[in-house]
C-alpha cells in the first residue's frame, strides 16, 4: 500500500518527531511531502531511507500548494494520503480529493482550547478546518481530550480514532557521558543543578514562569530547548529579573536526548497540550518532572493505580507560587539522592511507539479492506526503501 504523507514543516517539534518514529515503524511503502521549512526532521526522515519532497509554499494563502500537492498524488499512485498538522491538513485533504485518492485520514496532534498549535481560533480557522475534515474518511485524534475537542466542534464520533502518540524509551535512557559532553558544547559545569523545559517558545508554554522562579532559586541554571516568537520576550525577562547570566537558550535540536541528560528537573508549565510527548521523553529519560497538563498522564491519573504508573511526575497547581515550590522540593530531593536519575515509570512503557504505528496500519488496512500482511522488522523496511533508489 502507498501512503503519502502531508506535514506542514519539518524543522522540529512533537507532531514532526512523531512522524518520523511512525514512518520508521509502518510496513507500507511512504513517501513525506513538507508544504514549508524543512529542517532537521526531514534530513533524519530522509537518512532512515524514506522519500521527503518539498513543496516550498510561501504562505498559508499559497493556494498554488493545491496544484502541486494533486499533481505528486496523482503521479505517485497512492493508495492513502494522512495529513498532519491544521495547514497540511486543510490543503491536503482538499488535494488529496481532486486526485482521487481513495482514502484520506488526518491526524489531530494540537487541537488544544481555544488554540490550534499554539494560536487563537478564528472563527474562519475552525469554518475551514471543519470544511476540510468533511473531505477524509477519519481523523486520528492523539488523546481523548482531543478527540472530546472534535466531538464539542460537530465532528461524528463515527470519524474520529483516538491512537496516543508513542514514544522509544531507548531513545531517551539517560547516558552520563552524553550528559558530560553535552553540558560541555553548552558550556554548563558538570556540577551545576540545572531545570530545564523543551517546547516551542510561544506565550502558551508559560516558560516566563520558569524564568521568573529562578529568582527564588539561586545558583540553578535555567536550560530552554526550542524556538518561536516568545524568544525575545524571555531573554527580556530574563535581563528585568537578573537573571540573564544563568538562563540559557539553545535553540531547536535534532533530537532532545543530550539536552535532556544535561538536566536535572524537567518542567512543562503549560496549561494547553493536547498530549505532552516531552513530559513522557523527560521520564523516559529518569527525571522528576513538573507539569501543568499533559493528557498522557493526566487520563491515567483517573485510575487507582496513577500513583505508581506516573510516578516521578507531579502536577502543578493554578496558585501561583507552585511553581517555584515545587521545584525546591525537587532540587532538596534530588540532592537527598545524591542526584542518582529516578526509575523510568510504567506509564512510558504503556505509549510504545511500536503498538501506535500497529494501530495506524490497522486503520489503513481497515480501510483499504485488506488484511494486515506481516508486519517487517525496521532494518528489513529501510533496505526495501534503499532498493527503490
Amino acid at each position: 500500500m502507498r501512503v503519502l504523507h502531508v506535514i506542514t514543516g519539518l524543522a522540529s517539534g512533537g507532531a514532526e518527531h512523531q512522524l518520523r518514529l511512525l514512518l520508521r515503524r509502518l510496513s507500507h511503502d511512504c513517501e513525506v511531502v513538507t508544504l514549508s521549512n524543512p529542517g532537521t526532521v526531514a534530513a533524519a526522515i530522509r537518512a532512515d531511507g524514506t522519500t521527503v519532497h518539498e513543496l516550498a509554499m510561501t504562505g498559508n494563502r499559497d493556494l498554488s500548494a493545491v496544484g502541486k500537492l494533486r499533481h505528486l498524488m496523482r503521479d505517485g499512485c497512492f493508495d492513502v494520503v494522512h495529513t498532519h498538522l491544521y495547514r497540511a491538513c486543510v490543503y491536503g485533504r482538499v488535494a488529496a480529493r481532486l486526485a482521487g485518492v481513495r482514502h484520506i485520514v488526518a491526524t489531530e496532534h494540537s487541537l488544544g482550547d481555544g488554540i490550534i498549535e499554539g494560536r487563537r481560533i478564528s472563527t474562519g480557522v475552525r469554518a475551514l478546518y471543519l470544511a476540510s475534515e468533511r473531505l477524509g474518511e477519519v481523523t486520528i485524534a492523539v488523546s481523548e481530550q482531543v478527540a472530546e475537542r472534535l466531538r464539542h466542534w460537530g465532528v461524528p464520533g463515527a470519524r474520529i480514532d483516538v491512537i496516543s502518540n508513542g514514544i522509544d524509551a531507548a531513545e531517551f535512557r539517560y547516558d552520563p557521558a552524553l550528559r558530560r559532553s553535552t553540558r560541555a558544547r553548552l558550556h554548563i559545569a558538570a556540577d551545576a543543578v540545572v531545570v530545564g523545559g523543551v517546547g516551542r517558545l510561544e506565550p502558551g508554554k508559560r516558560f516566563d514562569l520558569l524564568v521568573t522562579a529562578l529568582r527564588r532559586l539561586p545558583n540553578v541554571t535555567l536550560l530552554l530547548v526550542g524556538e518561536g516568537s516568545a524568544r525575545s520576550a524571555l531573554e527580556q525577562l530574563a535581563v528585568d529579573q537578573g537573571v540573564r547570566d544563568r538562563v540559557l537558550f539553545a535553540g531547536p535540536v535534532g533530537h532532545a536526548r543530550g539536552m535532556l541528560c544535561a538536566m536535572d528537573v524537567f518542567a512543562s508549565p503549560s496549561r494547553q497540550e493536547t498530549f505532552g510527548l516531552a513530559v513522557l521523553e523527560a521520564l523516559a529519560c529518569g527525571l522528576p518532572v513538573l507539569y501543568g497538563a499533559c493528557p498522557a498522564l493526566d487520563e491515567i491519573n483517573t485510575t487507582p493505580l496513577a500513583p505508581a504508573t506516573t510516578a516521578g511526575a507531579r502536577r502543578l497547581s493554578e496558585e501561583s507560587e507552585a511553581l517555584p515550590r515545587a521545584l525546591h522540593a525537587e532540587l532538596v530531593s534530588r540532592s537527598e539522592r545524591g542526584g542518582a536519575r529516578l526509575p523510568v515509570p510504567p506509564v512510558v512503557g504503556s505509549h510504545d511507539i511500536n503498538a501506535v504505528a500497529d494501530s495506524v496500519g490497522r486503520l489503513y488496512e481497515r480501510l483499504a479492506g485488506r488484511p494486515l500482511g506481516v508486519r517487517m522488522g525496521h532494518h528489513h523496511h529501510l533496505e526495501n526503501k534503499g532498493l527503490r533508489g
